[in-house]
């Protein structure tokens, strides 16, 4: 559900002519999938903080483990754009992939600031 709303949230806003879409949507959707594994990887990270959280079996290793991995994760999520603006650079005019990457990030951060809403701080 949440992934055809962001479709059609996009769909909507990017106003793409029937060339575009034929050339954006296909790139699209291979974004998706490599962001799929990024929120798989913050969803593991989560789930793990929360069990070290309720049974308050937080150590300082395992602390570090979770920065190495929200820092790892941060720069997967900056990769991706960079791997995926000049794709997009091939089929749609640099406006508009500026704007699908604003988007995105849009998206983004909405996603985070529930999850951080959310999740409480280390004790």
């Amino acid at each position: 559900k949440i992934k055809a709303d962001k479709k059609l949230l996009v769909a909507a806003n990017m106003e793409l002519t029937d060339s575009e879409a034929k050339g954006f949507w296909p790139v699209y959707e291979e974004y998706q999938k490599d962001l799929t594994a990024i929120n798989q990887r913050i969803g593991k990270l989560i789930e793990s903080y929360a069990a070290d959280y309720r049974a308050k079996s937080l150590t300082d290793e395992k602390a570090q483990k979770l920065i190495d991995e929200m820092v790892a994760i941060e720069k997967a999520e900056g990769g991706l754009q960079a791997t995926y603006a000049p794709k997009l650079g091939k089929v749609l005019p640099t406006k508009k992939v500026a704007r699908y990457l604003q988007i995105e990030n849009k998206i983004r951060a909405a996603l985070k600031y529930e999850l951080a809403a959310n999740i409480p701080v280390v004790q």
